[in-house]
């Protein structure tokens, strides 16, 4: 009976334990409501509610899980405030949470607080300039606490770089949570320079660090990236032949204890990958993308000593966007790329956002030497303050920012991208700047966030450093682009452009210091994945030829966006008003290879394909058709359907529908299919949709059909495209 009884005990006591192992988290918040529910506020750095994500003028931030979380940005670093959680009773072994921003020990933190006292902290891993928004995961071992009541206390009492803190998923939980193991700071190589590149190991998605480069002990680069501790995904190159046979100090602001992350750095005559480089399989093929690193806005694009210059938005350490650079490319002829170094880093004003170029032909600026005109770069520093600067060459390749910068003091935070050119009736250079104002009507958004007042800004100058603000325009966000096109070619009717990020434009006058709208905002881009783009300056043949950011992920790569195919930009009379048509350069008919023409086709429902031969990765087919007024015409190019309707006098690519008028009867429609983007111009260049797409590999081919009543096909070709990679670089 007494043994019976101990093992029914220790039966019992082992279910016990079972089911005690088995207890299912606690949720103590998720952030995912509108409100911080029983949670109270102080200050104004947490808000009313949650965030979903980045606030105004912030980094990206990631690692939280779900749409909400707490981020005490709310005005910026300067506000402060806590974030006070109901009572609750502490009944498992740990509390795990989610944890990012400043890691300023008592001033961004979270803390677990006990009767007045606080016996937990933790705090984010952000204490200098650089760093990463992203949440990562922490957690506290309070098996000792169990039984008691307490709180949570989130706090932000620090002001200036990196005050501020990021919290989400706070959990009671039984199972330890991953903690981050002991961080070193500061932790550093010696290298001497032997070798042309010194090559890093990334890890896409792994924890930021801060990079510093010095020599004699002063920085010359520093830069954030995903630094590998294991295995990487891709290597940076940092070219560091100008340092050739000098020591260079590479440090980290934080690593793991043991980590080896510093140790893997390699130099090499040619950096790691070069041997594929333009081969890899999500390479765009038609259009730029860079050797490495993410790409955004296109820049500064400017035509200068017989080159067209192409400087891009880059992070040269990174898949995703941040630790903005310019980058550099040349080409002869718009469509042949040669990529150059990076030509601005991030320096103690900021990071490099995106700006403008010019040619000073009269030397206006002074920043000519020995009779040769200087290209000028005009970019906005993004720190804090956020300020517009110069920075000029006189070969093309090296530059050197301006001593007197800034030439544009801060208006306010959101003042930036600059686009300046010459206006001659008024002898002087014109400068159009984003500047996001407060609101006067007081809206909020969604988030219940001010609404800032977008304008674009004019000034004016005699020589590109001297700023006087004439006159601005409501309506457009961000990267503004301004010029003075003939309708239909006459030259005695030329009115002005104001278009910018979203491709959305006004057309009407301009007198040299004041922009007057004659239309209401007018629809850019029809498609998806277009943005801030900008045109040339300087183009010999007077030509107004624009590029675009393509946002079209490679997913996998070392390198991820593109910039847009050249388009010749023109303003055309319609019904409506003159409105802009969007149509391929000239010279991308150098990259056709192997052709299909057809002409005189007739076509109805039930014929056969006229286009069953064709076969090629890399496609372009353009067709000249009179539908019948119930006529139905298909495209499928590479497996992508693209469809167009008479009666609706509408084109679907891909599922995605836009307006296609037919000029004179007439549909005219150019397809070019890459790897990653594709680009539709239809209705004679007044529709332009491109839109991002990866094509299965297998599928090459291309269809067209009709249904509905006949269809005459004037033109009906194809062309087999030649890789813009195929010549020397």
């Amino acid at each position: 009976m007494k043994t019976s009884s101990a093992i029914f005990g220790i039966l019992l006591a082992l279910v016990s334990a079972r089911l005690a192992a088995a207890q299912p988290d606690i949720v103590l918040a998720d952030f995912e409501g509108y409100t911080y529910g029983d949670w109270k506020t102080t200050g104004s750095a947490f808000g009313d509610s949650p965030a979903h994500g980045a606030l105004p003028h912030q980094m990206a931030v990631d690692g939280f899980i779900g749409k909400g979380l707490v981020n005490s940005f709310n005005g910026g670093d300067q506000s402060t405030g806590t974030l006070t959680s109901p009572e609750f009773r502490i009944e498992r072994k740990f509390i795990a949470f989610l944890i990012g921003g400043g890691g300023w020990e008592g001033r961004t933190c979270l803390n677990l607080v006990i009767d007045g006292k606080t016996v937990r902290t933790a705090t984010g891993p952000n204490t200098k300039p650089g760093g990463s928004e992203r949440l990562a995961p922490a957690g506290w071992d309070v098996s000792e606490l169990a039984g008691k009541t307490a709180r949570l206390v989130i706090v932000d009492s620090a002001t200036g770089g990196w005050g501020h803190i990021n919290v989400d998923q706070i959990v009671q939980t039984d199972s330890a949570p991953p903690i981050a193991a002991k961080l070193v700071a500061d932790a550093s190589r010696d290298i001497e320079v032997t070798r042309h590149w010194l090559n890093f190991p990334v890890k896409t998605g792994g924890n930021k660090r801060v990079i510093t480069v010095s020599v004699n002990g002063q920085p010359v680069r520093k830069f954030d990236m995903e630094l590998a501790d294991a295995q990487p995904d891709w290597w940076a190159p940092l070219d560091v032949s100008a340092w050739a046979g000098q020591k260079l100090t590479v440090s980290a602001d934080k690593l793991p204890e043991k980590s080896t992350a510093l140790e893997t750095l390699r130099q090499t005559d040619e950096w790691i990958g070069a041997e594929n480089l333009y081969r890899e399989p999500l390479r765009p093929q038609l259009q730029f993308s860079p050797r490495r690193g993410w790409t955004n806005d296109p820049n500064g694009l400017a035509y200068y000593r017989g080159e067209y210059h192409l400087f891009f938005q880059h992070n040269p350490y990174g898949w995703n966007w941040g630790n903005m650079h310019w980058g550099h490319a040349t080409s002869p002829d718009l469509v042949h790329w040669q990529e150059h170094g990076d030509v601005l880093y991030p320096d103690d004003m900021g990071p490099m956002f995106s700006g403008s170029a010019v040619v000073d032909w009269k030397n206006t600026s002074g920043l000519g030497q020995d009779g040769q005109p200087p290209l000028v770069l005009i970019y906005t520093a993004a720190g804090n303050p956020t300020v517009q600067c110069l920075a000029s060459s006189t070969d093309g390749r090296t530059f050197t920012k301006f001593a007197g910068n800034p030439v544009i003091k801060e208006i306010t935070r959101g003042n930036r991208d600059p686009k300046v050119f010459w206006y001659e009736p008024g002898k002087q250079w014109v400068l159009t700047l984003y500047v996001g104002l407060p609101n006067p009507s007081g809206e909020l958004d969604a988030k219940g966030k001010p609404v800032p007042l977008h304008t674009i800004h004019f000034f004016t100058s005699p020589n590109l450093k001297d700023w006087t603000l004439r006159s601005q325009t409501p309506g457009l966000y961000e990267c503004p682009d301004f010029f003075e096109l003939p309708v239909d070619g006459n030259a005695s009717n030329q009115k002005w452009v104001l278009t910018a990020a979203s491709s959305e434009y006004f057309v009407g006058s301009f007198d040299g210091q004041k922009f007057t709208p004659e239309t209401p905002k007018l629809p850019g881009h029809r498609g998806r994945g277009f943005y801030a783009a900008q045109t040339y300056s300087d183009v010999p043949d007077g030509r107004r030829i624009q590029i675009g950011w393509g946002q079209a992920p490679s997913p996998g790569m070392p390198f991820n966006q593109l910039q847009t195919l050249p388009c010749e930009l023109q303003l055309h009379q319609t019904p409506e008003g003159p409105r802009l048509r969007r149509v391929p350069i000239k010279e991308l008919e150098s990259l056709r290879g192997k052709s299909w023409k057809l002409q005189g086709l007739h076509l109805s429902a039930g014929v056969a394909n006229p286009l069953a031969d064709v076969r090629g990765e890399l496609l372009e087919v353009h067709a000249d058709f009179q539908p019948a007024a119930d006529s139905e015409v298909t495209f499928k190019v590479r497996g992508v359907d693209i469809q167009y309707s008479a009666a609706k006098q509408e084109i679907t690519v891909n599922g995605l529908r836009a307006p296609a008028p037919l000029q004179d009867g007439h549909q005219r429609i150019t397809i070019f299919a890459d790897r990653t983007l594709f680009t539709l111009f239809a209705s004679d260049g007044l529709t332009y949709v491109p839109f991002p797409v990866i094509p299965k590999p297998a599928e090459l081919g291309a269809e067209v059909q009709v249904n509905g009543g006949p269809t005459t096909f004037q033109e009906l070709d194809a062309y087999d495209l030649k890789s813009i990679w195929d010549t020397p670089r």
